[in-house]
């Protein structure tokens, strides 16, 4: 009688000790979830326009700097460091001279954009994102986003605009 019920105790106690245990699986917003952002926000091609920009050297791009209803109140409001829930996205494209734009203006000075290179997020969510200024980072290429590797850059980069809350960009007003 006293076996039956060891076993039985036993039988009751030792899947809780297990389950306590037992490594928790992980969720996207654990810590220990990666800290970049790996889908494009819907709607953010209706966003309104921050800024433009221009990057030469091996960058060569253009670009629409385009930020969510959060992102362009703050940056109207010069509220820094930005809230939560802000989000910024900048539209990359390689430039090409435009024969049409030229040929009006008798001379060689127009440039339009040309093939998309990328489109980068920053996401804030000072919770989700506290290890990277409270900031997740996102590259696209062709709608896939770039690999966690080339992500790695992103932060050690940003954190020198301190002042700016991580964001280079400016209001263009």
């Amino acid at each position: 009688m006293k076996r039956i019920t060891l076993l039985l105790v036993a039988a009751v106690i030792l899947p809780g000790i297990i389950a306590f245990t037992a490594p928790a699986p992980q969720h996207a917003d654990d810590p220990a979830a990666p800290i970049f952002v790996t889908k494009i926000p819907p709607g953010y091609r209706d966003w309104r326009l921050i800024s433009v920009s221009h990057e030469a050297g091996n960058l060569n791009s253009i670009g629409a700097v385009l930020g969510n209803d959060v992102a362009i109140k703050a940056y109207r409001e010069g509220k820094l460091p930005f809230p939560d829930g802000t989000i910024i996205a900048a539209l990359h494209y390689g430039h090409v001279p435009s024969a049409e734009n030229n040929k009006v203006f008798g001379q060689a000075q127009s440039f339009v954009p040309g093939s998309p290179t990328n489109i980068q997020f920053m996401v804030k969510d000072s919770t989700k994102y506290a290890a990277t200024g409270g900031w997740g980072f996102a590259t696209f290429k062709d709608s896939k986003p770039a690999d966690a590797a080339s992500m790695k850059s992103c932060f050690p980069c940003h954190s020198q605009a301190k002042t700016s809350d991580l964001v280079f960009t400016h209001y263009a007003p």
